[in-house]
Formats: structure tokens, sequence, C-alpha cells
């Protein structure tokens, strides 16, 4: 990532403190780390879903006083399907909204991170690169320089 200008120069605040270029990385380095949480969790949360989704399909079709077993808490427990499936099927709807929470959360911090991104000026390596090179590919300019691209770890 590269800001514009010179690496001693500093950006204002709105709150009239100036930050350098270290406290704006750190500070878009931040904001992206909250992104890559919510979006593992809701990963974690669309499998979580996937699964009561397979049991409460499997046991639908089921006798109700047939016996089934549930682990709660680390401690498998015997009960009947006609007991199971209502709170499974109620923590399967639950999922579902929690999931619809965290996409929207992971859209507001997208927008964040790119209203942070252009108060500061701030170009990743790799990803403007590539649309810079698109735009000159539709005006009709050919590029032969190679471009580098920088990848981070996570």
């Amino acid at each position: 990532m590269a800001a514009d200008g010179d690496s001693k120069s500093l950006a204002k605040t709105s709150k009239g403190k100036t930050m350098s270029q270290e406290e704006i990385y750190s500070g878009f380095q931040f904001l992206r780390n909250e992104q890559r949480v919510l979006v593992t969790k809701l990963s974690e949360l669309e499998l979580e879903l996937s699964e009561h989704k397979i049991v409460v399909d499997t046991m639908k079709d089921l006798d109700g006083d047939r016996k089934c077993f549930q682990l709660i808490g680390g401690v498998l427990c015997e009960r009947t399907v006609k007991d199971v499936l209502p709170q499974l099927t109620l923590k399967r709807d639950s999922l579902a909204k929690v999931i619809s929470d965290y996409n929207d959360q992971i859209t507001k911090k997208g927008k964040e991170i790119n209203e942070y991104k252009e108060k500061h000026n701030i170009r990743v390596r790799g990803q403007d690169d590539i649309s810079s090179e698109g735009d000159s590919k539709d005006k009709g300019e050919s590029s032969s320089s190679s471009k580098n691209v920088m990848v981070e770890a996570m």
C-alpha cells in the first residue's frame, strides 16, 4: 500500500490532529482486519446453517417418537425427534437472521474502508494497478511493462 506524497507528509484528521503515514496505514490495516474477522465468522455461521438444514431435512420425515441423540454442551443426550426438531428449526431460522446481519456489517465495513481509502488517498498495490491497466486498455493504449503485485499473507 502506498499513500501519495512524501513519507514524511502528514494527513489532517477531522479533529485537527495530524496523522503520520504509519498511523494512517495502521488504521487501514485495523479496518481490514475487522472485516476479515467478520468474513471468517460469517463462513463459520454459514457452515453451521448448512449442517442444521441437512439435519432438519433428514429428521422432518421421521416418526416423532423415534429416539435420537443430541449433543448439548459436550454431553450426549437421548431425546425424541418431536422434542429436538422444533429446537433445530428455531436455531436454523435464527442462524439465517444472524448471517443476514453479518452480511450487512461486512457491507458497512467495506464502505468504511473505501471512505478511509479516499479520505487518506490510499492506493493498494495490485488492486489499483489492475484497474488502471484496464482503463488504459479501454483507451486503446498498450502497456508492455510488467505489473508488480503485492500479496499480503493473512
